[in-house]
C-alpha cells in the first residue's frame, strides 16, 4: 500500500458548476494526499460525521449561507464536528463563509460585489510567515467573485487584507483557513465565470464598481497569473496540510 494510499482522504465539496475546485486538487495531490470530491452541485449528500476524512475543504457557489438549501446546515455541522474533532478545514469564497458561520464568525452583505483581477496585501510577522513563506509582506493577485463577506470567528489570525474587502485570509485556532478570493483558479475556469456570470461583471463595470475588472483586463494574460496563484496556494496549503491527521 502506498504512503498516500492509507491515509484518510480530505473531502472537497464542490457546490456548483463555477465553483469547481480546481488546482485544489493537484495541489493536494502533489503534496501526497487522496481527495475525495463530494459533488454537492450532483446532489451527494454531505457526510454525517468527519471522522474518516483528514481535512475538508469547502468551495465557492453563488448562493448564500442564509439561503434554503438543506445541505448548507448539514453542512454547518459537519465543520463544527471536524473542529471538535481537531481535523483542518479550509473554505474559498461562499466555503470560508460558512466556515466562519460554523464557528462563530458572521456572514453579512458587503458593500459592493468584488469581481476579476484584485490585490491582497498578506500580513507579515511570524505566524503569517509560518503560512505565508516567502509572499509575507508582499502585495500578491487574486481572482474575485463575491457579494458576501464574512466576519472571522473570534480569536481568528488575519493574514491578507485587500483594499475594496478586508476580510481576504484568516486562520483559526492554528489549523482552519479562510480564503475569501479565488486562488484556486485556472484559465478554463475563469473563462467558465465570465460565461456564465459576465453579465454581472458588465453591470458592476458600467456603475464604476473600483472592484470590478473590466471583461478584457480579466481575461488578460490568465495563464501566468492563474499560475502565480496556484504557487500561493500550494503554498497556504503546504502549511494547511501539517495539520492533516493520517
Amino acid at each position: 500500500m502506498s504512503p498516500t494510499s492509507s491515509k484518510r482522504p480530505v473531502a472537497v465539496f464542490q457546490h456548483t458548476e463555477v465553483g469547481a475546485p480546481g488546482t485544489v486538487l493537484p495541489i493536494l495531490e502533489e503534496l501526497g494526499w487522496p481527495v475525495e470530491i463530494i459533488r454537492i452541485v450532483d446532489g451527494q449528500p454531505v457526510p454525517v460525521s468527519a471522522a474518516a476524512l483528514s481535512g475538508l475543504i469547502f468551495m465557492g457557489g453563488y448562493m448564500g449561507v442564509d439561503d434554503n438549501l438543506p445541505w448548507i446546515p448539514q453542512e454547518l455541522d459537519l465543520i463544527r464536528d471536524a473542529d471538535a474533532r481537531g481535523i483542518p478545514v479550509a473554505g474559498h469564497c461562499l466555503g470560508s463563509q460558512l466556515v466562519a458561520l460554523a464557528l462563530g464568525g458572521e456572514v453579512h452583505k458587503h458593500s459592493a460585489p468584488e469581481i476579476g483581477w484584485n490585490q491582497l496585501s498578506a500580513a507579515d510577522g511570524p505566524q503569517a510567515q509560518e503560512w505565508w513563506g516567502q509572499y509575507a509582506g508582499r502585495t500578491l493577485e487574486t481572482f474575485q467573485w463575491h457579494e458576501d463577506v464574512f466576519v472571522p470567528p473570534p480569536g481568528a489570525v488575519q493574514l491578507a487584507s485587500a483594499p475594496y474587502c478586508d476580510p481576504q485570509v484568516y486562520v483559526v485556532g492554528g489549523r482552519h483557513m479562510l480564503i475569501q478570493s479565488h486562488l484556486e483558479m485556472t484559465p478554463k475556469l475563469v473563462e467558465l465565470s465570465l460565461e456564465k456570470n459576465g453579465a454581472q461583471l458588465l453591470r458592476q463595470s458600467a456603475l464604476g464598481n473600483p472592484a470590478v475588472s473590466s471583461m478584457d483586463e480579466t481575461r488578460r494574460d490568465v495563464s501566468r497569473r492563474t499560475q502565480a496563484m496556484s504557487d500561493i496556494l500550494k503554498q497556504l496549503y503546504s502549511r494547511w496540510s501539517q495539520g492533516l491527521t493520517v
